[in-house]
């Protein structure tokens, strides 16, 4: 996938993206594709119960996007 700005997303934006990159810098832009890595590799460690609405439309659109509109949680 080539990135293009508007396939970017800047984790800082959402909480639990956020999280998930603790160990990197999360006002620099992932890309889309990355970001739904992350959150399916690494559910196990998303707060659902602290997802935002935003957060929660961001996911399904990368689910849909990325995933055939599936997500995968287990794990």
């Amino acid at each position: 996938m080539s990135a293009h700005p508007a396939s970017m997303i800047v984790p800082a934006e959402f909480p639990q993206l956020q999280a998930l990159l603790w160990n990197r810098d999360a006002v620099r832009p992932i890309s889309a594709e990355e970001a739904f890595a992350l959150y399916e590799r690494n559910w196990r460690f998303v707060d659902q119960a602290r997802l935002t609405e935003r957060e929660k439309l961001l996911i399904r659109n990368l689910a849909d996007e990325f995933g055939h509109g599936v997500l995968l949680t287990a794990g």
